[in-house]
């Protein structure tokens, strides 16, 4: 069992140089869509361009330190990224939340959160992944890295697969 306290990771920054923002509508109850995101570790098992995902530490809340890697594809070619991330879980809220601690990314917080949604007898999910960073640690070339580059191609580009990804097993289980 872990006793590990959670991750105090805060609100999310007021201000930031990149803001990357995708979101999507689920057709899936909040608890499903939601469950599949929490579980990090299981990502793999849904999303074919996740290569591992890997807890080197859980905390109590399901979060802890936790070590990603993911292609990203261009093409018939695909772009291996690794980051190092600290991960807190809010049921209430529901949310979760991550602190880049590794990688070339290291400073970027991310925040997942889910608003049902209901159309007519149907619960839907309203699903946001915000990415908000100042760039990597490079010497004037920071800002264009973060916001002409790496956010938008790369963030958003493994944001939104993974977030199509993890939608599709979602609406799968709610048909099932």
């Amino acid at each position: 069992m872990t006793t590990s306290a959670p991750y105090e990771l805060g609100p999310m920054p007021a201000r930031s140089r990149m803001r990357q923002l995708d979101e999507l509508l689920v057709r899936a109850p909040v608890e499903r869509i939601f469950r599949l995101a929490k579980r990090v570790d299981e990502w793999p098992q849904h999303l074919s361009h996740y290569n591992y995902v890997t807890f080197r530490e859980r905390r109590a809340d399901g979060g802890g330190l936790v070590e990603m890697s993911a292609d990203r594809p261009f093409g018939a070619l695909n772009w291996p990224t690794w980051w190092l991330s600290e991960m807190s879980v809010s049921e209430s809220a529901p949310a979760v939340r991550f602190r880049h601690v590794g990688g070339i990314t290291t400073g970027m917080d991310v925040e997942w959160t889910f608003e049902p949604v209901t159309e007519g007898q149907r619960q839907l999910t309203h699903v946001r992944i915000l990415h908000l960073w100042d760039g990597p640690r490079w010497p004037v070339i920071a800002p264009f890295a973060a916001t002409k580059v790496i956010g938008p191609v790369f963030v958003h580009g493994i944001a939104q697969r993974t977030l199509a990804g993890l939608a599709r097993a979602a609406e799968a289980a709610a048909r099932a």
